[in-house]
């Protein structure tokens, strides 16, 4: 895994999947609350002046000079839970983003939300 301090550096560059299809630029990071380890991306897509950001999980990603390599696949990540380019993520929707990815998700003990954005 990449330092969560780090891979904010990559911000605007391509997200690919597994197979080297790029899904979208990346916009954000957002880490675990309980661990301080980068969990997931938004990564924007859709059109120029527009489109939305949707979330990829960075378990087990590459970096590299011109990109950020997930291990999931184009598809499936342009189907996953979005929010609007200019939206903030809402607690209520983090168990439907863990889900879509077939994650574990748990609150924290004081039912605090899991992920924050960097």
């Amino acid at each position: 895994m990449f330092d969560v301090d780090d891979i904010r550096d990559w911000r605007g560059q391509s997200v690919v999947d597994q197979e080297g299809s790029k899904i979208g630029n990346l916009e954000a990071v957002y880490f675990d609350t309980s661990t301080d380890e980068a969990v997931f991306a938004t990564v924007k897509v859709g059109l120029v002046g527009g489109g939305r950001l949707i979330f990829v999980p960075l378990i087990g990603a590459r970096v590299a000079p011109k990109h950020i390599r997930v291990m999931t696949d184009k598809k499936v990540a342009k189907d996953a839970p979005s929010i609007e380019t200019d939206g903030e993520l809402d607690s209520a929707a983090e168990p439907g983003i863990y889900a879509h990815y077939g994650l574990p998700y748990e609150r924290g003990a004081g039912g605090e939300r899991r992920l924050g954005r960097r």
